[in-house]
């Protein structure tokens, strides 16, 4: 089992982003944005997710409330408010990544008015429900033995018939640190439980260079 993260960029990043995770898991998060360390920060919406919205044909919630734990600069969640019209949160732990999530809406998408970013702890939100959430690296940055609690948030928050849209990433060999921790699609099944219908199952067509063949996205519609 390795000690590090094989073939991936940015690798001393995460190294020094582990040290403030390690030092304080809450708190750790807003202590590496403040030192400028986000190696997950790719810049953009996932082509991955576009995919999905666009081309895959799936039934996607039109109208109604969508939630993106660990949001970061905003992307994923401007882009699902933007493409589906849901009314999105976008949610962060951190104080200073709901502000620069904030502030790349204002450049870049101030006529999207559907979208919001929040400062919130996913284990602690109350439990409103969604038509739709999406987890993008979130499964992976809280270490696995809150997995189970992970599940147990989505069945609260996940609408009976919603959507929970999970892009598994990054799928590497098998390692003892993190985050990202060792991460691979069963992962989800073990936790989640009965209870789900599996509508999507593919490895994404359209990706970043740096994912390619290191990600899956999975669907699924919450049955009760």
């Amino acid at each position: 089992m390795s000690a590090s993260l094989p073939d991936y960029p940015r690798a001393e990043e995460f190294n020094q982003m582990r040290k403030h995770i390690a030092a304080d898991p809450k708190q750790g998060w807003e202590n590496a944005w403040q030192a400028g360390l986000t190696p997950w920060d790719a810049g953009t919406a996932q082509p991955a997710l576009k995919e999905l919205v666009e081309s895959s044909g799936l039934d996607l919630p039109r109208s109604g409330r969508a939630l993106v734990p660990g949001c970061g600069r905003g992307y994923d969640a401007i882009y699902i408010a933007s493409a589906l019209g849901l009314e999105t949160i976008g949610a962060d732990i951190s104080p200073l990544a709901v502000a620069r999530a904030q502030a790349y809406k204002d450049s870049v998408a101030a006529s999207v008015d559907n979208v919001k970013f929040e400062v919130l702890d996913f284990f602690a939100a109350e439990e409103a429900t969604y038509d739709l959430v999406y987890d993008y690296t979130f499964f992976v940055a809280i270490p696995p033995t809150m997995r189970p609690a992970w599940a147990k948030q989505m069945s609260r928050l996940v609408k009976p018939g919603g959507y929970l849209v999970t892009l598994v990433f990054p799928i590497l060999p098998e390692t003892d640190v993190g985050p990202p921790f060792f991460v691979r699609p069963e992962h989800y099944d073990d936790v989640l439980g009965e209870g789900w219908a599996k509508v999507w199952d593919q490895v994404p067509e359209k990706t970043l260079e740096t994912h390619v063949g290191k990600e899956r996205m999975i669907v699924r519609k919450k049955l009760v």
